[in-house]
């Protein structure tokens, strides 16, 4: 049963993960949550108001989204110090994760007010345990940018990220993604893409960029859904890339000037010139 905290009679703000295709992953305990509470904050009321019809649930809902999070957060605290109990969910899957929710959290922990989870389905975490990818260290990049620079730019700047890198795409954007994936790494990343998880059409597509996109170029149909699009790195992890440059940098600054040496370094590592020209001067100090 919801309860009330030990130490007063403030209510609970619940996190509550819903099911992201499959409605068998709706857990009990999710459930019971969710018929006890006094409100549900949802991030669409119509959707959830789907999901609370097919179990049997009756509640008061109101919708807590990006455009009116922060005004929220007031009101959900008021709610919490009258005693009343609120479970937070999005459209599907873990709120926070790519969803709204943050700021309240952050208020409501600010305020010190309790906050307590509900776990359950979450994309990101499904796709990551059967990819095949090492998930021993992971770094998770939420939504990527629409304009292709800005994606590029991003992706670059994951070349010393250490483990396997995860973000989401959607269906209008994946090919354009996957593409400047192969831009900017070439065939140096090993590439798992997770289609529609749980629901009907789930599929896992593996290879470097430029493989992927031959499956894409050969069937339409493996652009549609929502993506969980996931890269573990085959070039030298960054620590091995720093000794290398710091080697080459040692050889070229018995002969050249600073600068001179990291632009000849940027040219034969790839690394950025700044970076290099950085790492010569703190070597000089040394």
């Amino acid at each position: 049963m919801v309860a009330h905290s030990s130490d007063d009679v403030r209510g609970t703000l619940y996190i509550v993960a819903t099911p992201i295709g499959n409605l068998e992953d709706f857990s009990r305990r999710a459930e019971k949550t969710l018929r006890e509470v006094d409100y549900i904050a949802a991030e669409d009321t119509r959707h959830t108001r789907r999901l609370l019809n097919h179990f049997g649930i009756e509640a008061k809902l109101f919708s807590i989204h990006d455009h009116n999070e922060k005004d929220k957060s007031e009101y959900v605290a008021t709610l919490l110090e009258e005693g009343k109990n609120v479970a937070l969910v999005s459209d599907a899957g873990t709120p926070l994760i790519s969803d709204p929710g943050y700021h309240i959290v952050s208020f409501l922990r600010a305020r010190g007010l309790t906050v307590t989870p509900v776990p359950g389905s979450c994309a990101l975490i499904a796709a990551l345990c059967a990819s095949g990818l090492p998930t021993d260290q992971f770094f998770f990049a939420g939504f990527v940018p629409a304009k292709s620079k800005a994606r590029c730019d991003l992706f670059d700047s994951w070349k010393t990220q250490a483990g396997t890198v995860v973000f989401y795409e959607s269906t209008h954007r994946i090919y354009d993604s996957i593409k400047d994936v192969a831009s900017v790494y070439g065939d140096d990343a090993q590439l798992v893409l997770a289609r529609e998880v749980s629901k009907t059409f789930e599929t896992f597509l593996s290879g470097t960029a430029t493989e992927i996109l031959a499956m894409f170029d050969a069937d339409a149909n493996q652009m549609r859904g929502e993506f969980v699009v996931m890269l573990s790195f085959t070039q030298e992890s960054g620590d091995e890339k720093e000794l290398e440059a710091m080697r080459i940098l040692t050889i070229l600054l018995e002969d050249l000037p600073v600068k001179q040496a990291a632009s000849m370094a940027a040219k034969l590592t790839g690394e950025k010139k700044n970076y290099l020209y950085k790492m010569a001067l703190e070597m000089q100090a040394d």
